[in-house]
């Protein structure tokens, strides 16, 4: 259904808008909501992830059946953590498809692949959406405070 695809940086333009949505932003109400992301910073972002990622980050568009950019899925290593912390985002005009189970799955695949063992996600705790897709996935919850929960999956 859904395939994996390396941006291009003239493609980053999704990125922006994704960031930039309010309902595909939601989740992210306590930390600010939208995320600007100008033009200006693209090329910096875009050689620390794709270019020169040093195979401590991963990161990926997801392109539907028809060729439509529908979401991202990355991971990196947090230093702070000392974890892999994943990333799955789907633009909200296509959210309730099943794009989301199938790119958490595709992420644990490509990490378990990369030769990354552990995979974590700390979600925001009113995140039950999110939540409850990686729990459906083998997540367990390694903690939790007031704001947020720490999944894990042995990969």
């Amino acid at each position: 259904m859904l395939t994996l695809y390396e941006p291009k940086y003239e493609d980053l333009w999704f990125r922006q808008m994704m960031l930039a949505d309010e309902d595909t932003m939601s989740f992210n109400h306590a930390w600010g909501g939208t995320i600007p992301w100008p033009k200006n910073e693209w090329r910096g972002w875009y050689d620390y992830w794709i270019v020169c990622n040093d195979n401590k980050r991963y990161y990926r568009y997801l392109k539907n059946k028809d060729g439509q950019f529908v979401g991202e899925i990355a991971y990196h290593y947090d230093a702070e953590m000392q974890h892999e912390i994943a990333n799955v985002l789907i633009y909200s005009k296509y959210r309730k498809n099943g794009y989301g189970s199938e790119a958490l799955a595709q992420l644990c695949s490509v990490a378990k692949n990369n030769g990354i063992s552990v995979l974590y996600d700390d979600i925001a705790i009113d995140n039950s959406a999110a939540i409850t897709l990686f729990l459906k996935h083998g997540f367990v919850e390694e903690y939790r405070t007031e704001e947020i929960i720490m999944l894990k999956k042995e990969l």
